[in-house]
C-alpha cells in the first residue's frame, strides 16, 4: 500500500489533570518513558517524527526527535497541538498519535491513508467509538483550524465533523485502550507483562 511521505506527531502536550497531572507521556515502561514506546510504533509508519510537548521540555528534547510546544499558551488541548504540528512538520500530511494509546495499531498509518478516500483528514474509530486524536490531517487545514480555534472552540470531534473528517475503522477496541489515569495506566502495565 502505497502513500506519500507522510509526518507523524506524538501528542504530549496536555495537562494530565485525571493522571494527577503527571506527564503522561513520561510514564516508566520497560525502562523507558511511555512517549518512546509510542515512537518506536509510529516511526516505522511515517517519514518524519516529532514531538508535541508544553512541559519537561528538555526530557523530551533527550529523543532528538524535533519538540514542538503549542502556540496557543493556555492548554488549548489537543487542537493546538495539532495546529503547531500542522506549521513545522515538512510533508503534506501528518498523522497524530496521543502519547497515552500505546497499543495503537501497527497499521494505522497506513489504514488512515488507505480509507480517507477524497476527505482532508480521517480519525480512528474502533467499531464503538470515535478517537479522533489518532487522525490523519492535511496540512491546507490550518487556516480553517487557526479559526476554530481563534473563536474560542476546543471541541475535537465538533472540529472533525466541522471539515467532514472519514472515520476508518479499526474492528480490535483494545488497540485503543486510553491511559488516562494511574489505574488505567498500572492495569496496561499488568496486561503488557503478562502478555
Amino acid at each position: 500500500m502505497t502513500h506519500p511521505k507522510i509526518s507523524g506527531a506524538i501528542l504530549a502536550g496536555g495537562l494530565s489533570t485525571r493522571m494527577g497531572g503527571y506527564d503522561k507521556g513520561l510514564l516508566p515502561f520497560n525502562n523507558a518513558p511511555l512517549y518512546q514506546h509510542i515512537a518506536t510504533r509510529l516511526q516505522p509508519q511515517v517519514h518524519e517524527l516529532l514531538i508535541n510537548a508544553n512541559r519537561n521540555l528538555g526530557i523530551y528534547q533527550q529523543s532528538g526527535y524535533p519538540i514542538i510546544p503549542d502556540m496557543i499558551a493556555d492548554f488549548s488541548g489537543p487542537l493546538a497541538g495539532m495546529l503547531a504540528v500542522l506549521k513545522s512538520a515538512i510533508h503534506e500530511w501528518v498523522v497524530f498519535v496521543p502519547c497515552d494509546v500505546p497499543s495503537f495499531p501497527g497499521d494505522l498509518v497506513a489504514r488512515l491513508w488507505h480509507y480517507k478516500q477524497h476527505a482532508w483528514a480521517a480519525y480512528a474509530h474502533d467499531c464503538e467509538r470515535a478517537h479522533p486524536t489518532l487522525t490523519l490531517m492535511h496540512r491546507s487545514l490550518i487556516p480553517r483550524l487557526e479559526s476554530y480555534l481563534a473563536l474560542g472552540d476546543r471541541k475535537l470531534m465538533f472540529f472533525m465533523q466541522m471539515i467532514k473528517a472519514k472515520a476508518v475503522y479499526f474492528p480490535n477496541p483494545n488497540n485503543f485502550n486510553n491511559l488516562n489515569t494511574h489505574k488505567e495506566y498500572h492495569h496496561w502495565e499488568r496486561l503488557q507483562e503478562s502478555a
